[in-house]
């Protein structure tokens, strides 16, 4: 959707570079991507409050508490996912420009809305697959929402009735079924530092 003509993008005085001179990190988003029940919301948590330990600025966007709130008008057919990840794309750009580290837990199952945020966000993107077979997954079922779509009391179920697009070459994959979430974070803090997102050694 075109922005109307008569609008115009305001920037303020205070540059991002500045805020994270202040913060001592670099904004990104962590975008974790995967099937309900792979473990996406407990690995960003987990993440976030690390994250905090090491005194940095950290925010997390999770896809149920969006729809609760900016994205409650938005169903769950493709057209309508794809605007949920628009939104929480745009949004995430918001927390990026002040600085901060946004972790993101979206199903997000279309390949072509992740690159839609990768687009918006560039190289502040962090696309991460958090890959648990669908058996492993349906096992887990912590919102009963696998057994309601298999009941057919719950249509357009990602991984049931709607496809999942898994991505083809994130920039890490985190195997959280076969690994803790402690190992999960660990990993995520090492691409971190590695991407100078957080410092090497913590000074605080």
């Amino acid at each position: 959707m075109a922005a109307d003509r008569n609008l115009r993008m305001h920037h303020g005085v205070v540059a991002r570079a500045d805020r994270e001179r202040l913060l001592g990190q670099r904004g990104c988003v962590v975008w974790l991507t995967g099937l309900s029940g792979a473990g996406k919301s407990t690995i960003a948590r987990a993440l976030e409050a690390r994250l905090f330990a090491l005194g940095r600025l950290c925010s997390v966007l999770d896809g149920d508490n969006l729809r609760h709130g900016l994205c409650a008008d938005l169903g769950f057919d493709a057209a309508a996912r794809s605007e949920n990840i628009r939104r929480a794309a745009h949004t995430a750009a918001l927390f990026v420009d002040l600085g901060a580290i946004v972790v993101t837990a979206f199903v997000s199952p279309f390949r072509a809305d992740r690159e839609a945020a990768r687009d918006l966000l560039g190289a502040d993107m962090i696309e991460v697959h958090v890959d648990a077979p669908l058996a492993a997954c349906e096992q887990r079922d912590p919102k009963g929402l696998y057994k309601k779509a298999r009941a057919g009391q719950l249509a357009d179920f990602t991984g049931v009735d709607s496809p999942y697009e898994p991505p083809a070459d994130p920039d890490i994959r985190l195997r959280s079924a076969d690994r803790t979430v402690d190992e999960c974070v660990e990993q995520l803090l090492a691409l971190l530092r590695a991407r100078g997102a957080v410092p090497t050694t913590e000074a605080r």
